[in-house]
């Protein structure tokens, strides 16, 4: 069952969001948002077919390391505070939070050799293609946070739950700048400036920085 306090912040949250999405629902944004989910539904699709021999390859990888699903599914905080199911590929063991829930860090213990590679390669990120093409995510985005934590920072620092103005993306502008090396606070900066300056220009820039730390493995998360 939910804690109270998170039903109720983001039921609160939900309510008032409405008229403080101007800066999303304008008229010079309604272009921008059509093409953006047109994107999202081919590029998810089409990249959903062509991952799908890498997806077999590294779940036969995964399961032969640690025992436990292949799948890594986990709640959400999507857009406009509504809550869905996250699809990875496993990268920690399954044990992972015998201590508690944790927010993933940087060389984080729990994570498996293989969950090393996929993690660096960001290959444990490709099933949430499917949740980008059923419309929960996007393919850029502010990286969706789990109910316990987004309530947590949003205590800790007012104003962090406005990052659900927009979908959640697999990669966003503050994965590019800086992924576990930034806190709290300096992704909430990172996804609110990206957020007021939506743009096919900012997103093309997401695109190319994600797919250098891809192939150098530089500032992967």
């Amino acid at each position: 069952m939910r804690n109270k306090s998170e039903t109720d912040l983001f039921q609160e949250y939900a309510a008032t969001l409405e008229n403080s999405l101007e800066i999303i629902t304008g008229e010079k944004r309604t272009f921008y948002t059509v093409i953006k989910r047109v994107i999202d539904i081919l590029f998810s699709l089409i990249g959903l077919i062509i991952t799908f021999p890498a997806i077999i390859l590294f779940s036969i990888l995964i399961k032969l390391e640690t025992p436990g699903t292949v799948f890594f599914l986990q709640e959400r905080v999507g857009l406009n505070g509504r809550y869905f199911t996250i699809i990875k590929l496993r990268s920690m063991g399954i044990d992972a939070e015998k201590n508690g829930a944790k927010w993933a860090e940087k060389n984080d213990p729990r994570v498996t050799k293989v969950g090393a590679f996929i993690r660096k390669t960001r290959i444990d990120e490709i099933p949430q293609l499917w949740n980008v093409l059923i419309g929960e995510m996007s393919l850029i985005g502010p990286r969706p946070e789990r109910p316990m934590f987004t309530a947590k920072f949003n205590d800790e620092i007012p104003g962090f739950v406005e990052r659900l103005k927009v979908k959640p993306g697999i990669t966003g502008w503050a994965q590019i700048n800086g992924g576990y090396d930034i806190t709290p606070e300096e992704k909430l900066h990172l996804d609110l400036y990206y957020i007021k300056n939506l743009s096919f220009l900012i997103d093309i820039k997401i695109i190319i920085k994600t797919v250098k730390v891809i192939i150098t493995g530089e500032g992967a998360r």
